[in-house]
């Protein structure tokens, strides 16, 4: 099965290039990040025409993500639990099932926390403890979960192309790392450093200062894996040329391959 992550920065800028990746790429499932539109407006014919069963978390203009599956999807949950007030559309989760085995996805748009320090860094290392004791939970009930989409986390210094150009940014300042680390700790597994190693792979390149033609890009779109879903890891890869295509994203997709 092949399930990839995908910021698409607003689903109304990505309504030719993200049904052209999908055509050509043809994951089993999709978790998409900002899609910037609330339910009702999401263009959900796009998706169920190529086979796709649509589960969206929306919010006007901001956030929002969702599940794209050509399985069918169970006990849907849109929102990351441990703070009420929160009313940010950041997370979901569903249960894709086959006629072999269930697996719990869950989607995120972890906060980006600039400016840092300040109240939004915060935020983020609050939502980050939330999503910590989001995995002890799934871990507990023993159900094999991968928790994908973009973190806002440069992991180490290798995932970035120039990493003291950002040492006080919310997306690699220690705080946020350590938290990154403290859920990998849990017995998760990055799925993609899990099958490459070293510098120079990127999912994000921003669209000033020509970062894409200079390949001056960050990792921060991740997969990682419950200690049952790894089992069945045969393949990560980004899927970088899609930043050159028309009309991109910032983020290209990521995916895994898995034996399930």
């Amino acid at each position: 099965m092949k399930i990839a992550t995908f910021n698409i920065n607003g689903i109304k800028a990505r309504a030719e290039a993200l049904p052209a990746w999908l055509d050509a790429a043809k994951p089993d499932v999709v978790v998409l990040q900002e899609i910037k539109s609330v339910d009702d407006a999401f263009p959900r014919d796009l998706f169920e025409d190529r086979g796709y069963n649509v589960e969206t978390h929306g919010q006007k203009s901001f956030n929002g993500v969702a599940i794209l599956s050509k399985h069918p999807l169970e006990d849907v949950s849109r929102g990351l639990p441990g703070d009420d007030d929160d009313d940010q559309s950041r997370y979901i989760e569903a249960t894709v099932v086959d006629d072999h085995a269930a697996l719990r996805v869950c989607g995120l748009y972890l906060p980006n926390g600039n400016p840092a320090p300040g109240p939004k860094f915060d935020y983020k290392l609050a939502w980050m403890d939330r999503l910590r004791a989001r995995a002890e939970t799934l871990l507990a009930e023993e159900m094999p979960f991968l928790m994908a989409g973009d973190y806002n986390i440069i992991p180490q210094a290798e995932d970035a192309a120039k990493p003291d150009s950002w040492r006080d940014d919310a997306l690699f300042r220690p705080a946020a790392r350590e938290k990154f680390r403290r859920l990998l700790n849990l017995g998760l597994t990055d799925a993609f450093r899990a099958r490459t190693q070293g510098p120079g792979h990127y999912s994000f390149w921003d669209y000033q200062a020509g970062a894409w033609n200079r390949n001056n890009g960050i990792r921060i779109d991740h997969f990682l894996l419950s200690p049952a879903c790894a089992d069945w890891l045969r393949d990560c890869q980004i899927d970088r040329d899609v930043r050159g295509g028309d009309k991109p994203s910032d983020h290209v997709p990521v995916w895994v391959d898995l034996d399930f």
